[in-house]
Protein backbone atom coordinates (compact mmCIF):
# COMPACT_ATOMS: atom_id res chain seq x y z
CA UNK A 1 0.00 0.00 0.00
CA UNK A 2 1.10 3.54 -0.87
CA UNK A 3 1.93 5.45 2.12
CA UNK A 4 -0.69 8.97 1.76
CA UNK A 5 0.42 12.43 0.93
CA UNK A 6 -1.17 15.01 3.13
CA UNK A 7 -1.82 18.79 2.57
CA UNK A 8 0.16 21.28 4.41
CA UNK A 9 0.19 25.09 4.78
CA UNK A 10 3.88 25.97 5.88
CA UNK A 11 4.31 29.12 7.55
CA UNK A 12 3.03 32.74 7.12
CA UNK A 13 2.48 32.90 3.53
CA UNK A 14 0.94 29.62 3.80
CA UNK A 15 2.89 27.96 1.41
CA UNK A 16 1.07 24.81 -0.12
CA UNK A 17 2.85 21.57 0.43
CA UNK A 18 2.38 17.35 0.43
CA UNK A 19 3.79 15.51 3.68
CA UNK A 20 4.20 12.15 2.82
CA UNK A 21 4.66 9.41 5.89
CA UNK A 22 5.31 5.87 5.42
CA UNK A 23 4.43 4.10 8.30
CA UNK A 24 7.02 3.81 11.12
CA UNK A 25 8.79 5.80 9.11
CA UNK A 26 11.93 6.69 11.38
CA UNK A 27 14.89 6.77 8.93
CA UNK A 28 14.38 10.57 7.69
CA UNK A 29 13.24 13.40 5.93
CA UNK A 30 13.79 14.65 1.85
CA UNK A 31 12.77 18.00 1.26
CA UNK A 32 11.74 18.75 -2.55
CA UNK A 33 12.93 21.85 -4.31
CA UNK A 34 11.53 21.88 -7.33
CA UNK A 35 12.95 23.42 -10.29
CA UNK A 36 11.67 26.76 -12.15
CA UNK A 37 7.71 26.84 -12.90
CA UNK A 38 7.47 23.86 -10.88
CA UNK A 39 6.04 23.08 -7.55
CA UNK A 40 4.36 20.03 -5.39
CA UNK A 41 2.24 18.69 -7.98
CA UNK A 42 5.56 17.72 -10.30
CA UNK A 43 4.83 14.05 -11.55
CA UNK A 44 8.71 13.93 -11.95
CA UNK A 45 9.48 14.68 -8.41
CA UNK A 46 6.27 12.95 -7.20
CA UNK A 47 7.61 9.72 -8.63
CA UNK A 48 10.83 9.79 -6.82
CA UNK A 49 9.11 10.72 -3.94
CA UNK A 50 7.12 7.81 -3.71
CA UNK A 51 9.83 5.48 -4.51
CA UNK A 52 11.96 7.00 -1.35
CA UNK A 53 8.68 6.82 1.33
CA UNK A 54 8.85 3.23 -0.05
CA UNK A 55 12.56 2.72 1.12
CA UNK A 56 11.10 4.48 4.76
CA UNK A 57 11.97 7.52 4.21
CA UNK A 58 9.72 10.49 4.75
CA UNK A 59 8.93 13.04 1.95
CA UNK A 60 7.58 16.99 1.72
CA UNK A 61 6.81 18.45 -1.88
CA UNK A 62 5.75 22.16 -1.38
CA UNK A 63 5.54 25.08 -2.77
CA UNK A 64 8.18 27.21 -2.67
CA UNK A 65 6.39 30.68 -4.26
CA UNK A 66 2.89 32.01 -3.43
CA UNK A 67 0.87 31.82 -6.33
CA UNK A 68 1.31 35.17 -6.57
CA UNK A 69 4.74 35.31 -6.74
CA UNK A 70 5.07 32.37 -9.69
CA UNK A 71 3.32 35.45 -12.06
CA UNK A 72 6.83 37.11 -11.57
CA UNK A 73 9.19 34.92 -13.70
CA UNK A 74 12.20 36.47 -12.37
CA UNK A 75 11.30 35.11 -8.93
CA UNK A 76 12.20 31.36 -10.06
CA UNK A 77 15.55 32.11 -10.29
CA UNK A 78 15.42 34.11 -6.96
CA UNK A 79 17.75 31.57 -5.16
CA UNK A 80 18.05 33.65 -1.87
CA UNK A 81 14.33 33.67 -1.91
CA UNK A 82 13.82 30.11 -2.79
CA UNK A 83 16.81 28.87 -0.34
CA UNK A 84 15.14 30.90 2.59
CA UNK A 85 11.50 29.14 2.19
CA UNK A 86 13.09 25.69 1.94
CA UNK A 87 15.39 26.81 5.40
CA UNK A 88 11.48 27.71 6.85
CA UNK A 89 10.11 24.08 5.53
CA UNK A 90 12.87 22.71 7.54
CA UNK A 91 12.00 24.50 10.70
CA UNK A 92 8.49 23.30 9.82
CA UNK A 93 9.04 20.09 9.79
CA UNK A 94 11.21 20.08 12.80
CA UNK A 95 8.37 20.66 15.16
CA UNK A 96 5.57 18.96 12.73
CA UNK A 97 4.07 15.14 14.73
CA UNK A 98 5.56 12.47 13.07
CA UNK A 99 8.75 13.91 11.41
CA UNK A 100 9.72 16.21 14.09
CA UNK A 101 13.65 15.33 14.51
CA UNK A 102 14.20 13.33 11.47
CA UNK A 103 17.16 14.10 10.06
CA UNK A 104 16.66 15.55 6.86
CA UNK A 105 18.00 16.08 3.21
CA UNK A 106 17.37 17.97 0.11
CA UNK A 107 16.58 16.73 -3.42
CA UNK A 108 16.53 19.77 -5.64
CA UNK A 109 15.67 19.53 -9.44
CA UNK A 110 17.04 22.26 -11.87
CA UNK A 111 16.89 25.32 -10.14
CA UNK A 112 15.75 24.36 -6.77
CA UNK A 113 19.15 22.42 -6.98
CA UNK A 114 20.83 25.77 -6.34
CA UNK A 115 18.50 26.76 -3.59
CA UNK A 116 18.70 23.37 -1.81
CA UNK A 117 22.71 23.44 -1.68
CA UNK A 118 22.45 27.50 -0.90
CA UNK A 119 20.06 26.84 1.90
CA UNK A 120 22.29 23.50 3.29
CA UNK A 121 25.34 25.87 3.27
CA UNK A 122 23.27 27.81 6.24
CA UNK A 123 21.85 24.88 7.77
CA UNK A 124 23.89 21.88 10.04
CA UNK A 125 20.42 19.93 9.99
CA UNK A 126 20.48 18.79 6.42
CA UNK A 127 22.41 15.99 6.19
CA UNK A 128 22.51 15.23 2.28
CA UNK A 129 21.50 17.11 -0.48
CA UNK A 130 21.04 15.08 -4.61
CA UNK A 131 20.46 16.70 -7.54
CA UNK A 132 18.60 15.86 -10.76
CA UNK A 133 19.50 17.64 -13.67
CA UNK A 134 20.26 20.43 -11.88
CA UNK A 135 21.75 24.16 -11.69
CA UNK A 136 23.98 24.17 -8.54
CA UNK A 137 26.27 26.28 -10.05
CA UNK A 138 23.72 28.89 -8.94
CA UNK A 139 24.15 28.48 -5.72
CA UNK A 140 27.30 30.38 -6.06
CA UNK A 141 29.51 30.82 -3.06
CA UNK A 142 27.78 29.08 -0.89
CA UNK A 143 28.94 26.39 -2.59
CA UNK A 144 32.15 26.32 -0.72
CA UNK A 145 30.28 26.36 2.54
CA UNK A 146 28.38 22.94 2.06
CA UNK A 147 28.98 20.40 4.46
CA UNK A 148 26.29 18.08 3.57
CA UNK A 149 27.52 15.27 1.27
CA UNK A 150 26.12 15.97 -2.19
CA UNK A 151 25.32 13.95 -5.26
CA UNK A 152 24.96 15.46 -8.54
CA UNK A 153 22.55 13.02 -11.31
CA UNK A 154 22.23 14.82 -15.18
CA UNK A 155 21.49 13.43 -17.91
CA UNK A 156 24.12 12.22 -20.17
CA UNK A 157 22.71 13.95 -23.29
CA UNK A 158 22.62 17.17 -21.00
CA UNK A 159 25.39 18.36 -22.02
CA UNK A 160 25.74 22.62 -21.28
CA UNK A 161 24.09 20.96 -17.58
CA UNK A 162 27.21 18.70 -17.70
CA UNK A 163 29.80 21.30 -17.23
CA UNK A 164 28.08 23.13 -15.02
CA UNK A 165 28.09 20.49 -12.62
CA UNK A 166 31.69 19.65 -12.86
CA UNK A 167 32.60 23.27 -12.46
CA UNK A 168 30.47 23.42 -9.53
CA UNK A 169 31.40 20.48 -7.53
CA UNK A 170 35.24 21.70 -7.71
CA UNK A 171 34.00 24.24 -5.75
CA UNK A 172 32.55 21.91 -2.97
CA UNK A 173 34.40 20.74 -0.47
CA UNK A 174 31.72 18.02 1.10
CA UNK A 175 32.17 14.94 0.01
CA UNK A 176 30.67 14.82 -3.66
CA UNK A 177 29.88 12.74 -6.34
CA UNK A 178 28.91 13.01 -9.90
CA UNK A 179 26.50 10.72 -11.86
CA UNK A 180 25.80 10.45 -15.41
CA UNK A 181 22.78 8.47 -16.84
CA UNK A 182 23.54 7.63 -20.32
CA UNK A 183 21.40 8.89 -23.02
CA UNK A 184 18.94 10.41 -20.79
CA UNK A 185 18.12 14.23 -21.59
CA UNK A 186 17.47 17.48 -19.05
CA UNK A 187 14.37 15.57 -17.68
CA UNK A 188 14.80 12.26 -17.77
CA UNK A 189 11.86 10.96 -19.46
CA UNK A 190 13.71 8.79 -21.62
CA UNK A 191 12.39 5.09 -20.47
CA UNK A 192 14.42 3.62 -17.33
CA UNK A 193 15.90 7.08 -16.82
CA UNK A 194 13.79 8.48 -13.86
CA UNK A 195 14.42 4.82 -12.40
CA UNK A 196 18.30 5.38 -12.46
CA UNK A 197 17.94 8.37 -10.75
CA UNK A 198 15.56 7.15 -7.83
CA UNK A 199 18.08 4.80 -7.48
CA UNK A 200 21.12 6.38 -6.86
CA UNK A 201 18.70 8.72 -4.94
CA UNK A 202 17.86 6.22 -2.55
CA UNK A 203 21.49 5.16 -1.95
CA UNK A 204 22.81 8.36 -1.17
CA UNK A 205 20.22 9.10 1.30
CA UNK A 206 20.34 6.14 3.10
CA UNK A 207 24.16 6.31 3.43
CA UNK A 208 23.78 9.62 4.59
CA UNK A 209 20.78 10.77 5.95
CA UNK A 210 19.73 7.66 8.17
CA UNK A 211 20.40 7.53 11.71
CA UNK A 212 23.33 5.50 13.06
CA UNK A 213 21.13 3.51 15.49
CA UNK A 214 18.22 3.00 12.51
CA UNK A 215 21.19 1.16 10.64
CA UNK A 216 22.30 -0.30 13.50
CA UNK A 217 18.67 -1.81 14.43
CA UNK A 218 18.49 -2.74 10.47
CA UNK A 219 21.78 -5.34 10.68
CA UNK A 220 20.50 -6.60 13.45
CA UNK A 221 17.11 -7.44 12.28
Amino acid sequence: MKAEQNPVEIGPLKLQGLLGQPKGAEKGLVVFAHGSGSGRLSPRNNYVAEKLREAGLATLLLDLLTPEEELYRPNVFDIPRLAGRLLLATEWAMNEPGVAGLPVGYFGASTGAGAALAAAADDDRVRAVVSRGGRPDLAGDALERVRAPTLLIVGGRDEPVIELNRIARRRLRAESEIVIVLGATHLFEERGALDQVVEHAKRWFLAHVVRPETKDAEVRG
